[in-house]
């Protein structure tokens, strides 16, 4: 076995893995050794008897969660889903991103994450909610449809179940109980069970999705949208509560001004008696105190507790470091002495004179003083000595890229067809990638009427023309139908000069109204429309993301919490959205040139990968590397890795120390250029 100093300078920063960037809960590895139980304890155990009490007499309650950046609110959230997911249903609720849309968000959002299976079942939480309802643990239903195989017992028996709810529930209130109880029959058919979850989640389906689950309207309004949420709530008093969790609420339009609208909701759920449910609010503390005087006194009111998270004492930021130290630990001989080593209590007590912290002030000086201690060991004559080898741009830009590809990748693992999000997000999410390339004159809602959110206009430096942009991917042709005309009519009014329709779906056939408009608008005029590939969704939807952990203030790069400026000219230097094919298709930036092998874009990913390493690292062990980019590109073979580290010190930015030695004992440096 290695001493802890050979292990240190062959490893990665352990604080370098601790992802300080938070978010939805849903598909996160959230490591369970992360965890210092008494860190949030006394939050956890407030909201906890909260949760019980909604459990026991079905109340809706609002819990506000309060803390400074960089106290664990997004990470807590998290920890609670863990911890209390056997107990009740939970939901991660993202910031909207248009007021007119606000409920049909919230009920996406709410199914979305109630097809999700949660940890140790075999069966999403919208299966698991189902079963449980008070009909069929009250009654021998459950027996006869639970015991053999649930699925085939109750095909073809539609409308006996559905009469079977509305009998049960006669007395709820129930909100369309014909449609909403068919296609809760819809979701134990596993052909229809898709179909069933996106009418539920508010998609504008097609007319033959519509026929297959024999409905005729979709969840078009926001009045709908609040009472189909609030139907989940009334038929599922006799089970677990369902726990809502808004998250990164200072993205919101108009915040900290106008926060109206998220506490019109909370006061909604309560005023009109929407049950069963437990919403939890999470805000920073400065974003609190800004909006706190633009809130409604009767919206305050509706607010149960305001719970304020502590800072962390010095005994939880130790376990914290031991937490991540101790992989290193383990591998060592002899052990260290210390479970913090190479870290000592006193950095703590100087760095924080007030004996408190918090839990990410405590990881980023982790890392910086592992970082110290790992250069400090440089006594071999090959490596670069102390002197910085990179500027603090460059750092930043290296260490940037890096958390890029680790969230381009959740987005790809998460999103596999573009309808999964709404219009209103699709616009944002191309209004933010324009205004972090400097595009001018951006304006939202280009079309007037019920679909202006699908809509923007902006203009280029070169060009004086005002052009606007329509993203739509709805499957109903009736609505493709009002959007063309407001194409149309927007045209003809001059509002913009070039018009981009964005969509994949289909636009229907000659027979159709609105494939005639389209037709008019879209053949042989300098209008055009773009069918978006997969790829661009997910740039937009990463860049999307990490402009609202900004202003969230969550968003750490190179031991800093950046601001929306400092994120919008990292994207610019990294050059990373000019891989964008949308936005290359709207002239944007320029085309790129495809690659004709696909794989040789996987490599030079990989590549970038091994060299943005080696700088955050500047020097590590061999076999380290090669386990990062095995573990983070699953595709690559060892054998392309180690011939792109080859390529690497061939263009002489990287090399390796005693290439005599055997492999385990090579270590990689950066080379310096200066």
């Amino acid at each position: 076995m290695a001493s802890i100093n050979d292990i240190i300078k062959r490893e990665v920063n352990p604080f370098d893995l601790v992802n300080l960037k938070t978010g939805n809960f849903w598909g996160q590895n959230q490591e369970l050794e992360s965890v210092v139980e008494s860190i949030h304890q006394e939050a956890i155990t407030e909201i906890e008897g909260f949760l019980d009490l909604v459990a026991r007499d079905n109340r809706s309650r609002t819990v506000l969660l309060v803390g400074d950046a960089g106290s664990g609110k997004s990470y807590l959230l998290s920890r609670l889903k863990r911890t209390f997911n056997s107990k009740a249903f939970f939901a991660y609720i993202g910031p909207w991103v248009d007021n007119d849309y606000m409920w049909r968000h919230l009920l996406r959002n709410t199914v979305d994450s109630l097809i999700q299976v949660p940890e140790g079942q075999e069966e999403s939480q919208l299966i698991l909610w189902l079963k449980n309802l008070s009909v069929f643990t009250k009654t021998n239903l459950k027996k006869q449809l639970f015991n053999d195989s649930f699925w085939q017992l109750l095909l073809g028996d539609r409308q006996k179940f559905v009469n079977h709810l509305k009998k049960t529930y006669l007395k709820a209130g129930i909100y369309n109980p014909d449609v909403f109880f068919g296609v809760l029959h819809d979701l134990t058919d596993p052909e229809l069970y898709p179909l069933a979850c996106e009418w539920l989640r508010g998609d504008n389906l097609s007319e033959e999705s519509m026929q297959a689950l024999r409905l005729k309207h979709c969840i078009d309004a926001e009045d709908a949208a609040k009472n189909i949420l609030a139907n989940f709530g009334k038929i599922s008093t006799a089970t677990q509560p369902i726990v809502l969790c808004f998250d990164q609420v200072e993205t919101l339009p108009s915040w900290p001004s106008n926060p109206q609208a998220l506490f019109n909701i909370n006061t909604t759920i309560h005023s009109e008696n929407l049950k069963n449910f437990l919403i939890i609010i999470s805000i920073v503390t400065n974003g609190w105190k800004q909006s706190y005087r633009y809130i409604q006194q009767s919206d305050k009111a509706r607010i149960e507790r305001l719970i304020s998270l502590k800072s962390i004492d010095f005994t939880q930021a130790e376990a914290l470091w031991a937490y991540r130290l101790q992989p290193l630990h383990q591998e060592a001989n002899p052990k260290p002495d210390l479970p913090i080593f190479p870290l000592k209590r006193q950095l703590l007590e100087e760095n924080f004179p007030g004996g408190k912290t918090m839990p990410r002030n405590a990881f980023v000086l982790g890392r910086l003083e592992y970082q110290e201690y790992k250069l400090s060991l440089i006594d071999d004559p090959n490596i670069p000595d102390k002197k910085p080898l990179l500027t603090e741009q460059e750092k930043e830009q290296a260490e940037f890229q890096l958390l890029w590809q680790q969230e381009y990748k959740k987005f790809q693992s998460k999103i596999d067809k573009i309808s999964l999000l709404a219009a209103p997000d699709l616009i944002k999410m191309v209004q933010g990638a324009l205004e972090a390339l400097e595009v001018q004159a951006i304006k939202p809602k280009l079309i007037n009427g019920t679909f202006a959110s699908y809509s923007l206009s902006y203009q280029l430096p070169s060009k004086r023309e005002n052009i606007g942009i329509v993203w739509t991917e709805d499957g109903n042709m009736r609505s493709f139908f009002n959007v063309m005309n407001a194409c149309q009519k927007t045209i003809q009014q001059n509002f913009c000069q070039r018009l981009y329709l964005i969509r994949i779906g289909s636009v229907g056939n000659a027979k159709l109204a609105g494939y005639k408009i389209y037709s008019q608008i879209f053949t042989g005029t300098k209008h055009i429309h773009i069918k978006p590939n997969l790829a661009s969704v997910h740039y937009l939807a990463t860049y999307h993301s990490l402009v609202n952990s900004v202003l969230a203030q969550e968003l750490v790069v190179a031991g800093k919490t950046i601001t929306l400026p400092a994120l919008q000219s990292l994207i610019r230097e990294s050059k990373i959205l000019e891989q964008c094919t949308l936005l290359q298709n709207l002239g944007i930036v320029t085309k790129q040139k495809p690659d004709p092998d696909p794989r040789t874009k996987d490599l030079r990913e990989v590549k970038d990968f091994l060299l943005n390493l080696v700088k955050t690292q500047i020097f590590m062990g061999v076999p380290s590397l090669i386990k990062e980019a095995s573990s983070r590109f699953t595709f690559v073979e060892e054998t392309d890795t180690r011939h792109l580290i080859d390529l690497l010190c061939q263009e002489r930015k990287v090399k390796i120390i005693d290439t005599k030695a055997k492999l385990q004992d090579q270590l990689i440096c950066l080379i310096a250029h200066r």
